[in-house]
C-alpha cells in the first residue's frame, strides 16, 4: 500500500511511524492518561486498515485526521490533544519555511509565478541597491519621500541602466 507525502510523491506505508506519533504524544501526558501499548497497537492497526478500505491512494493529512479519531474513539482526548497540537506546530514550521523561500525566490529572480505574469517584460530584471549611485534622504522634519537608485542588471544584456524606486519613510524622531 502506498500514501502520498505532502511534496507529492509516493512512499509505502509504514505503519511504526504512525505507532512513534502516537507514542510521542502519549509520552507527553500524565501516566494516568496515557494509551497502553496494546491500545497504540490497537489504533495503528486501525488506521492502517481504514487506509487500505480507503480506496484511493490516501495522504499524510488524511492520515493524520484517522489518527485523531482512533485516540478520541479511545477516550484519551489528551494525547489527541497533544497530537493536535504538535501536528499544528509542524503545520506551521513547515509554512514559515515556504514563506522564507518564496521570499528567497523573490529577492533571487527565480520566482515563477513572477517570471509567468506577463510575457511582454522581461522576467529576469532585478534591481540591486548600490553604493557609487547617489541617495537623497527625507531630513528628521520634512516628510519628503526618500529616493534611493539602484542598478538594474537582466540576464539577457549585460548593460546597466540606473532606476529609481521611491518609498515614502516617516521621519526619524
Amino acid at each position: 500500500m502506498k500514501i502520498i507525502k505532502r511534496n507529492g510523491s509516493e512512499v509505502s506505508f509504514d505503519l511504526s511511524k504512525i505507532e512513534n506519533a502516537i507514542k510521542a504524544a502519549n509520552h507527553e501526558v500524565p501516566e494516568d492518561e496515557r494509551l497502553t501499548e496494546r491500545e497504540i497497537k490497537f489504533a495503528s492497526l486501525n488506521v492502517e486498515d481504514k487506509c487500505k478500505a480507503a480506496g484511493h491512494t490516501v495522504t499524510v493529512e488524511e492520515i493524520q485526521d484517522m489518527v485523531e479519531d482512533q485516540l478520541m474513539a479511545l477516550d484519551r482526548f489528551s494525547v489527541a490533544r497533544k497530537y493536535i497540537i504538535y501536528r499544528y506546530e509542524q503545520n506551521k514550521k513547515r509554512h514559515k519555511n515556504t514563506t522564507d523561500d518564496k521570499i528567497l525566490s523573490l529577492i533571487e529572480c527565480v520566482n515563477e509565478e513572477v517570471k509567468q505574469e506577463n510575457s511582454n517584460k522581461n522576467p529576469t530584471a532585478c534591481c540591486l541597491p548600490t553604493s557609487s549611485t547617489p541617495t537623497r534622504r527625507a531630513s528628521s522634519t520634512s516628510t519628503t519621500p526618500t529616493t534611493s537608485h539602484s542598478t538594474c542588471t537582466t540576464a539577457t544584456s549585460s548593460t546597466s541602466r540606473t532606476c529609481c524606486k521611491t518609498a515614502l519613510s516617516s521621519p526619524a524622531r
